[in-house]
């Protein structure tokens, strides 16, 4: 059984931006710290946004100034705003709790390139 759909993915060009969503289905998904994840061609998955249940946001360096995350726990959503794109934002994101307790799900490619 599928937790996380993610969604809103693409090839964009380099200043671009894209707003990815992820629909959770883990029941009282409110109370949970929620996560953006990035996984790159050749390097390891690493975290570059999260949000708490209380709405307190965090972000890797790399993005910091360029992504939004944000949360709607009336419709167990998690969405991530992503401006000012670069050729090294290119990966294949993911959603998930921080931390991760769960399977992971098929992710969403972001392709940055002219």
């Amino acid at each position: 059984q599928v937790q996380f759909v993610e969604s809103g993915g693409g090839l964009v060009q380099p200043g671009g931006s894209l707003r990815l969503s992820c629909a959770a289905s883990r029941s009282m998904f409110s109370i949970y710290s929620m996560g953006w994840y990035r996984q790159a061609p050749g390097k390891q998955r690493e975290l570059a946004a999260v949000i708490t249940s209380g709405e307190t946001t965090n972000y890797a360096d790399s993005v910091k100034g360029r992504f939004t995350i944000s949360r709607d726990n009336a419709k167990n959503t998690v969405d991530l705003q992503m401006n000012s794109l670069k050729p090294e934002d290119t990966a294949v994101y993911y959603c998930n709790t921080r931390p991760p307790l769960s399977g992971w799900g098929q992710g969403t490619q972001v392709t940055v390139s002219s």
